[in-house]
Parts: C-alpha cells; structure tokens; sequence
C-alpha cells in the first residue's frame, strides 16, 4: 500500500486512543481539566522521543546521523515513543500539577490505539521473515519493490497481525480488570510487561536487522529498560489486589 497509508492509520490509531480516553474519564467520573494536559504531554513525548529514540544506530557516535537529519528522515520507533510518551505523562503532571494516578485511564486508550495504528504497518513494511505456515504473507515483486529488503514470492510471518491481535487481547483484559484492580497504575504497567514480553519475542520474526548477539535493536532497547520495568513491577509488589 502507498506510505501514506501508514500516516492515515497513525491519526487514526491517536483518534481511537482519544476517544477511549475520553470514554474511560467519563466513565470513572474523572472530570478534571487537567487530564488533558496529561494526554498532551504524552503526545509531545511520545512524538519526540519516537524519532530521536532510533538515533544511536552504531556505537561510534560519528556514524551516527546528525539530530537534524534524524528529526527529518530518521525512522520512528513505537518502543521509544511509549518510553517518550510515558516521560511526558511525567512532566505535564509535574508542571500542572496533577497527583492522581491515570494508568487506568491510559492503558485500554494505548492498546486500542496501538491496535489500530498497527494496521497501517501491517500494510506498508516489511511483514516479518519467511515462514512455512499458510497464514504467511506472500509479496509481489511490485509490493517488494517499495519494501528494502522485502522478498518476492516467498511466505512471510505477519508479525504486525500478530502485534495487532495481542494489543486486541489485551485491550479485552484491561476492560475485564479495570474495575477488579485495586491500584490503577498496576493496569498500565501490566500493559507494558506484557507488550515487552511479546515484542521481544515477537522480534525473532520481524525482520529487523540483527546487531549483535543474535538480537535486533528493539531487543537490546528492551533490555535496556528492563530494570526500570522490573523496579516498577516491584513497587506495586504485595500493594495489588484483584477483586
């Protein structure tokens, strides 16, 4: 599909993720104007740290592309855009003064949101590598053409449907806990150890590049802030309760 698919279906994922946020506010009875500096902040971050997070491509900094040309024409990264987004979240409560918890409002507007933008990926990059199973997808040489790397006539793993179905199952277990767990923040933090988790494997039929040890760049991101995650989870430890 022409690249201006991608950009449709990105608006469109933010516009799901605005509508859940707002369904969930009315909702929970959260009527504070405030809540709206949150959601900008989170797409301030979310935009800025989704282009500059895929900066630091080679360990020699000089091989590295200028900032300038990295806003311009650099690739996003989704991972690096929910650190980004998460960090906005931060600072917009800081600055506005904000000390409720809003996990529970984010997480069910993210992975719906997440499930929608996926579709635009699933139809403009590189589905994944070959595969034998019949589920895979198979490139004409006009689609591979668009594609760097991309193979003609071979099956490849749909490892966005994969994402798009996981974000699907999540979003159905977010709405089924919403009102069970005791601590709203637990929601979006499950949220995202479960999509590290899946990403992470998921990667191993993605097709993006393998940098060293047999992992891929998202990989070693993921890596990277797993302590952050796993001193996140620990926080919450003992203080969750499901109803």
């Amino acid at each position: 599909m022409p690249v201006e698919t991608h950009e449709i279906f990105t608006g469109l994922g933010l516009g799901v993720a605005a509508a859940v946020f707002a369904v969930e506010t009315h909702r929970r009875g959260r009527h504070d104007p405030r809540l709206w500096y949150l959601v900008a902040g989170a797409l301030t971050g979310g935009a800025v740290f989704a282009r500059i997070g895929t900066w630091l491509q080679h360990l020699r900094l000089g091989d590295n592309a200028g900032l300038a040309q990295q806003w311009l024409y650099g690739n996003r990264s989704i991972l690096s855009g929910l650190l980004g987004a998460y960090a906005g979240v931060l600072v917009a409560k800081r600055l506005c003064g904000y000390t409720e918890h809003s996990g529970d409002l984010f997480a069910p507007a993210v992975a719906a949101g997440m499930a929608v933008g996926r579709i635009g990926c699933l139809l403009t990059e590189l589905p994944g590598t070959p595969t034998g199973g019949r589920w895979g997808i198979t490139l004409t040489a006009e689609a591979a053409a668009r594609i760097p790397g991309a193979r003609v006539g071979v099956p490849l793993h749909p490892s966005f449907a994969y994402e798009i179905v996981f974000h699907l199952l999540a979003l159905g277990a977010l709405v089924l806990l919403r009102d069970r767990v005791t601590r709203p923040d637990a929601l979006f933090t499950g949220y995202l150890a479960g999509y590290a988790i899946f990403r992470f494997g998921v990667e191993f039929v993605r097709g993006n590049q393998v940098v060293a040890d047999g992992l891929t760049r998202p990989q070693w991101f993921l890596l990277c802030c797993a302590p952050l995650l796993a001193w996140r989870i620990w926080k919450l430890n003992g203080r969750v309760k499901v109803r």
